[in-house]
C-alpha cells in the first residue's frame, strides 16, 4: 500500500501538467515492446500455433512492464521511502489521462463553438477512430461525447483503481493491458488468434471499473441535478447492447444523466456499422452536451481519488499524517 498522498498527488500532476511531450511516456515503451514480442512471435510459431501463441503477448508485456515498475521502486526504496513514493506519484500519474481527455473534448467543443466544422472535424479525429470527413455538428458532438464517457473508464477509473489495490506496478500493468488491446485486440484476420488472449484480459480487468463508474456516475448525475432515474433505467436496458462488455456502462449512464441518445450508425475506413442505442432521445444531442460531459467526468475522477485517498489513509494509519 502506497503512502496516503501518492494517489492525489498523481492527481494534481496530471491536473497540473497533462502529458507533456517533454516526459517520456511508459506507452511508448509499451508500444515497442508489444511491436517486438509480435514479430518475434510471429517469426517463431506457425499460424496454426498463433492462439497458443496468443497467451505469451500479455505474460511478457504486463508481467514484464509489474516486475520492472516493481524492481524500479524497491530499489528506490533503499535509498530513501519518499523517493520511493515520489517516484510512484509520478508513475501514476503517466496512467491517467484526465486533463488530456478533457482538453480533447472541449478542443472539438471550442471549434464547434466558432462554428468551424472541419477544424472540428480535424479534432475529433484525434480521438476516434471513425471516419469524421463528413459529419455534420450533431455527429461531432456525439463523437465527442462518446469518447469522453468511454474513456472515463479506460483512463481515469481503471488505472487509479489498480493503483489503490496494487501501487505503480499494477497501475502500469492495467496500462500495459490497455496498451495490448489498442494495438492486437481486434477481430480480424491478422490478430483474431494472435490477439484473443490481450482482448480477453482488457474486458476482464476494466470489468469491475465499468460498473464502479457508472454506480460513479449516479452519483455525479443527482450531485448535478440530473436525471439519476433515467441514468439507472439506462444502464440496465441499454449497457449489455454495446458490443464491449464494458464500454456500455459508461455510455449508458451519460446519455442517461444528460436525456441523450448515443450510439447509431458509425463509418470506418468508408464500411458503415451500427452501434446499438444508449439512452432516450429526450432532446437534440449538441456541442454543449461535450462539457457536460466533461463536468460529469470531473465528478467521478475527484470522488475516486478522494474515496482512495481515504481508503489509503485508513488501511496505512495515515490520520496523524492529516489530523
Amino acid at each position: 500500500m502506497a503512502a496516503w498522498w501518492v494517489l492525489p498527488a498523481a492527481y494534481a500532476l496530471d491536473r497540473l501538467l497533462g502529458d507533456p511531450r517533454w516526459l517520456p511516456h511508459p506507452v511508448i515503451g509499451m508500444g515497442k515492446a508489444i511491436a517486438a514480442v509480435e514479430a518475434l512471435l510471429r517469426r517463431l510459431c506457425k499460424p496454426r500455433h498463433y492462439r497458443a501463441a496468443g497467451l505469451l503477448l500479455p505474460l511478457t508485456v504486463v508481467g514484464g512492464s509489474f516486475v520492472l515498475t516493481w524492481a524500479v521502486l524497491y530499489l528506490l526504496a533503499q535509498v530513501s521511502p519518499w523517493l520511493s513514493a515520489a517516484a510512484e506519484a509520478i508513475v501514476i500519474w503517466t496512467t491517467i489521462a484526465y486533463r488530456g481527455l478533457r482538453d480533447a473534448g472541449m478542443e472539438v467543443c471550442a471549434q464547434l463553438r466558432k462554428g468551424d466544422l472541419p477544424a472540428a472535424r480535424r479534432s475529433l479525429s484525434m480521438i476516434v477512430g471513425r471516419d469524421t470527413e463528413h459529419l455534420d455538428e450533431s455527429e461531432i458532438a456525439r463523437g465527442a461525447v462518446e469518447t469522453v464517457a468511454e474513456n472515463i473508464v479506460d483512463a481515469i477509473v481503471s488505472p487509479l483503481f489498480f493503483a489503490l489495490i496494487g501501487g505503480a506496478p499494477l497501475a502500469i500493468a492495467y496500462r500495459a493491458v490497455n496498451t495490448l488491446d489498442s494495438m492486437v485486440g481486434y477481430k480480424n484476420d491478422r490478430y483474431i488468434n494472435l490477439g484473443w488472449a490481450s482482448a480477453r484480459l482488457d474486458d476482464a480487468a476494466n470489468f469491475i471499473p465499468a460498473r464502479l463508474t457508472a454506480l460513479l456516475l449516479f452519483l455525479a448525475a443527482w450531485l448535478l441535478g440530473l436525471d439519476v432515474k433515467e441514468t439507472i433505467r439506462a444502464v440496465r436496458r441499454d449497457a449489455p447492447k454495446h458490443p464491449s462488455p464494458n464500454s456500455g456502462y459508461p455510455e449508458a449512464a451519460v446519455a442517461g444523466a444528460l436525456g441523450i441518445q448515443l450510439g447509431g450508425e458509425n463509418s470506418y475506413h468508408g464500411v458503415t456499422s451500427f452501434r446499438a442505442h444508449m439512452g432516450e432521445k429526450t432532446r437534440e444531442l449538441n456541442r454543449e452536451d461535450i462539457p457536460r460531459t466533461v463536468r460529469l467526468m470531473f465528478f467521478v475522477t475527484n470522488t475516486v481519488v478522494l474515496l482512495g485517498t481515504l481508503i489509503t489513509v485508513w488501511m496505512t494509519g495515515g490520520w496523524h499524517w492529516i489530523s
